[in-house]
């Protein structure tokens, strides 16, 4: 019994964070908790499908295309190093490798299901999407065009744009791409499904900076990680640039602040009570705690388990806070 459950072990979270589940998983509670702080009524389920499909397909897409350019690049397989725990890159791409049949399989599932949840969506809401205001236009194509330019030749082979390379800027793009996907577009299928037009009003403005803010530190977090691979590549990320002591204090703390004060202020305009308030503040503090644990480096589930984790938290405490608080 034993030997059956061992390596289940190891096997079901790889599957599930590798594979981007969580990832998924994050951007749904991330979207419920934005909606509710809103004070609008939940999307329909397809909504929710289309957003925790088409998260998967991202991040496993993107990956498993940066793995095939390098092999086309270089004109030979990688060659991986033993695995280590504490491997980041090795570890991931050679999970990649060992299951790539079951990756293209669920692909191509999750690919259907996006196009038949996007095609539902375009269908019910067909009358409605060429009379869209020219800033709900933007707000819609903004968001996935700079996802798919953060990759670059994961999904342009032929143009040598890639957002991810761009150092100090990545975690903000990372951050933009988040907040705007799990902060705007649920209000903004909402009201479409309600034959209404949506736009940007204070109160959304100050939740999406604390959600940008929010995401951006994770993301900075996720370059301390990668420091010794990112210094070899000469990529100068913040951590690289300026060391990790000043990254927490110069960098982590303030954007953290940021997202504070901007919570604060959508908390104030919005009549939080104060549980409701310090119920939020809670991801907040957890966000301090594990930046200061990041001096010592582990293994890489601990990053996608606990700083992704971070998000998840985020969005529970958000729902719990409305649930609880406000009686939704």
């Amino acid at each position: 019994m034993k030997q059956i459950l061992s390596p289940l072990k190891k096997r079901i979270p790889e599957f599930i964070f590798f594979g981007n589940y969580f990832y998924a998983l994050c951007a749904l509670s991330l979207a419920v908790e934005s909606s509710l702080q809103q004070s609008i009524g939940l999307n329909k389920f397809v909504f929710y499908l289309l957003m925790f499909s088409a998260t998967i397909v991202y991040y496993t897409y993107a990956y498993m295309g940066e793995i095939s350019f390098r092999i086309a690049f270089s004109g030979r397989k990688i060659k991986l190093t033993p695995p280590s725990k504490y491997n980041y890159y090795n570890q991931r791409t050679e999970w990649y490798q060992r299951n790539d049949r079951l990756l293209n399989i669920t692909q191509i599932i999750f690919l259907v299901i996006s196009f038949a949840c996007a095609l539902d969506l375009a269908i019910l809401e067909y009358h409605h999407i060429f009379s869209l205001y020219p800033t709900e236009w933007l707000m819609l194509l903004s968001v996935p065009f700079v996802a798919l330019l953060y990759y670059g030749n994961a999904f342009f082979p032929v143009f040598k744009i890639n957002l991810r390379k761009t150092g100090w800027l990545k975690p903000f793009v990372v951050g933009f791409v988040w907040a705007g996907a799990v902060t705007l577009y649920p209000p903004m299928f909402h009201n479409w499904q309600n034959d209404l037009h949506y736009t940007l009003d204070f109160l959304v403005f100050w939740l999406f900076i604390k959600n940008w803010m929010y995401i951006s530190v994770l993301a900075i977090m996720f370059d301390i990680k990668d420091y010794a691979d990112d210094a070899n590549r000469h990529l100068k990320t913040f951590v690289v640039q300026t060391g990790l002591r000043k990254t927490i204090f110069l960098i982590v703390l303030p954007l953290t602040t940021i997202g504070l004060i901007a919570f604060s202020i959508f908390a104030f305009k919005s009549s939080f009570t104060l549980p409701h308030y310090f119920i939020n503040l809670v991801p907040f503090l957890l966000l301090l705690w594990v930046a200061y644990s990041m001096h010592r480096r582990k293994p890489i589930l601990y990053y996608l388990i606990i700083i992704d984790g971070l998000m998840l938290v985020k969005g529970i405490c958000g729902i719990l806070g409305v649930l609880i608080f406000k009686g939704y």
